[in-house]
């Protein structure tokens, strides 16, 4: 089974720049307080990173 994790953004996108909405966009998430399963790869991660500011992980699976 593959590795996942739970990400939660907490932050929102107004007023931020458009590559950083779009990242949220790309990882599933674009309303405040939602979650999303991810698979545990390093594009994930790195796209996490790039928003570390906006989103959270809550836990890591597998």
């Amino acid at each position: 089974m593959a590795k996942t994790i739970v990400v939660k953004q907490i932050g929102s996108p107004i007023r931020r720049p458009a590559k950083q909405r779009q990242t949220l966009i790309g990882l599933g998430l674009n309303k405040m307080h939602k979650t999303r399963e991810l698979e545990d790869t390093p594009a994930v991660r790195g796209m996490v990173a790039s928003i570390s500011h906006m989103v959270e992980i809550i836990e890591e699976k597998g």
